[in-house]
């Protein structure tokens, strides 16, 4: 339906359609690099334009992988591993991702998110939760990147608030 976009020649240009995609949604350094790549094939004029962009202050790594990071934990309500992997394949170096994640920790409590999504799982089905259904669970707040550990604490606790045991612990 839509044919190859003519190569651009000009740093004018290339410089536009930069401009036009950052308009439309951020782009890592990693991405936009791709992005000009395609549409030249002179690689001097691609560093040029990369150069202006990051001198303008339109493109900066850090700055992506904080906005992500949080859209990704406070929209979406995702894990750390996921925004990590996420991050990680758009070409975002590692310790500006560390870094971001880090201070989005001190935001957001992980243990909080993974009850919550718990919670709304729970109310969607029903009947009675057996085990494939704690399974289903499971594996759903591993994909969306949560860590195994906070998972596992998480739903042993919401078991044991649901059916009380026998025992009467005293403190």
């Amino acid at each position: 339906m839509f044919g190859k976009p003519r190569p651009l020649e000009t740093e004018e240009e290339m410089y536009d359609v930069a401009v036009r995609a950052l308009m439309r949604r951020a782009h890592s350094v990693h991405e936009m690099k791709q992005k000009l790549e395609r549409r030249s094939d002179n690689k001097l004029l691609v560093q040029v334009v990369m150069a202006r962009l990051k001198e303008n202050g339109m493109i900066d790594d850090a700055r992506y992988a904080k906005q992500f990071t949080r859209q990704r934990t406070e929209g979406r309500k995702q894990g750390k591993l996921r925004v990590a992997r996420d991050l990680r394949a758009r070409g975002v170096p590692d310790r500006h991702i560390d870094a971001a994640l880090k201070e989005s920790a001190k935001q957001n409590d992980e243990s909080a998110m993974v009850r919550q999504r718990i919670e709304r799982k729970l109310r969607s089905y029903r009947g009675e939760i057996d085990e494939k259904k704690m399974a289903s669970i499971y594996s759903s707040l591993l994909r969306a990147g949560f860590s195994a550990d906070v998972v596992r604490g998480e739903l042993k606790a919401l078991t044991k608030e649901e059916v009380p045991d026998a025992e009467v612990e005293t403190e």
